[in-house]
């Protein structure tokens, strides 16, 4: 009996968060025009698109947690969100 491939993507080490916001646009920018160019191979596809998903979500989080401390604005001072928990 083989044993699986430590290559395998189920045992691929996850890919690192990026380092801000401006990061992650970037690397999904480029990630979209690589898809659209129509050069990837499936499975190149295939991880471009998880990739893909893992930057939007990291993207729509820091644009919630910016939008949540707006509106924690009041009297024309920015105070500290606390997250609920």
């Amino acid at each position: 009996m083989a044993k699986p491939s430590s290559t395998s993507p189920a045992s691929a080490p996850p890919t690192p968060e990026p380092a801000s916001y401006e990061v992650a646009l970037d690397e999904l920018e480029r990630l979209v025009n690589r898809m659209e160019s129509g050069q990837l191979p499936l499975d190149q596809l295939l991880d471009s698109y998880k990739r893909g998903a893992e930057l939007l979500n990291f993207c729509r989080s820091r644009l919630q947690a910016v939008e949540n401390q707006v509106k924690v604005l009041e009297d024309g001072q920015l105070k500290n969100w606390n997250p609920p928990a």
